[in-house]
């Protein structure tokens, strides 16, 4: 409990500060993200419970990452996080979830995902701003990946790129759990870094 009222208190100071850098008032990123202006509140006040989807609208409107609005200060050259050490940003009603790992720093910062999809299981993301690439590569069992409703379906082994400023859902498939290392690949820019 003490670790969820850390890190929600880490997302708020995160938000406000790239809210303030960006010089966007409350209702200026409520209105451009398609949040409601009382969850941003109460995110800046470190209050509720922001699900992926709001925090991905919140990045991608202010220009940065994810992770760049849920980690604290890095400490030392090399940092090392264990898949268990991070929680689930999304988790479906048959086990599958999502974990952001890391970010990497620099001017254009890579997103390292760690996926478990379960069969018939899907994730439907909206289109992230222009530029983002992501990398899916499936560690074992199969997926389905649907970008601009065409479907892919990839295997233990193979691996994906494409475009993420368009609608695309992810669906385990296949008779048994699907993992995945995923990567989105920020653009390059001030307002990317971490």
């Amino acid at each position: 409990m003490a670790e969820t009222a850390a890190a929600l208190r880490t997302v708020a100071n995160n938000v406000r500060a790239a809210r303030v850098r960006a010089g966007l008032s409350l209702e200026e990123l409520s209105r451009r993200a398609q949040v409601s202006k009382g969850a941003l509140v109460g995110l800046e006040k470190a209050q509720g419970n922001p699900n992926l989807a709001t925090l991905v609208r919140l990045a991608d409107t202010l220009g940065i990452s994810v992770s760049a609005l849920m980690q604290g200060p890095t400490e030392g050259r090399v940092r090392i996080v264990t898949a268990d050490a991070v929680a689930p940003l999304w988790t479906g009603k048959q086990g599958s979830q999502a974990r952001l790992i890391l970010t990497t720093s620099g001017a254009a910062p890579v997103e390292v995902w760690r996926w478990q999809l379960e069969p018939g299981e899907e994730y439907p993301s909206h289109p992230h701003q222009a530029g983002v690439v992501e990398t899916v590569n499936v560690t074992t069992g199969r997926m389905t990946l649907i970008v601009d409703s065409t479907e892919h379906t990839l295997e233990a082994g193979q691996t994906a790129t494409f475009d993420g400023d368009t609608p695309h859902t992810y669906r385990g498939s296949g008779t048994q759990t699907c993992h995945l290392i995923m990567t989105v690949h920020l653009p390059p820019g001030p307002a990317s870094t971490t």
